[in-house]
């Protein structure tokens, strides 16, 4: 199931580690690969849980990015105008759905993330 809990058992995250983890997520949308890579960075040693989210948004973005060089690359094809919309839309959707989870305290999973960062 989680990650997180298998790492922790019985323990659960604390409302600090939540946010820090929420933020990881929601910062994706708007600083994009800086984001969750200032959070994990700056809170990893000292919370598991966000260790763990912080890395996974961390590959998510880097996924995202590769999705935005992809549709920059084949804008002449016409395929990029039709790519970039669904990267844009998909980033801010399963980063919102990352952050809920982590808000109640439940380790997310992207499902379509290049996990190159363990």
């Amino acid at each position: 199931m989680s990650d997180a809990s298998s790492e922790m058992p019985g323990a659960s995250p604390s409302n600090e580690e939540r946010t820090w983890a929420l933020a990881s997520h929601l910062s994706g949308i708007v600083l994009g690969l800086l984001g969750p890579l200032i959070v994990w960075l700056i809170q990893k040693e000292k919370m598991p849980f966000v260790d763990d989210q912080g890395k996974e948004a961390l590959n998510f973005q880097i996924t995202v990015l590769i999705g935005y060089v992809v549709s920059f690359a084949t804008a002449c094809l016409y395929i990029g105008f039709v790519l970039m919309p669904v990267v844009i839309i998909g980033n801010i959707i399963f980063c919102i759905l990352g952050a809920v989870a982590a808000n109640r305290g439940e380790a997310y999973r992207y499902p379509v993330t290049l996990r190159l960062i363990k």
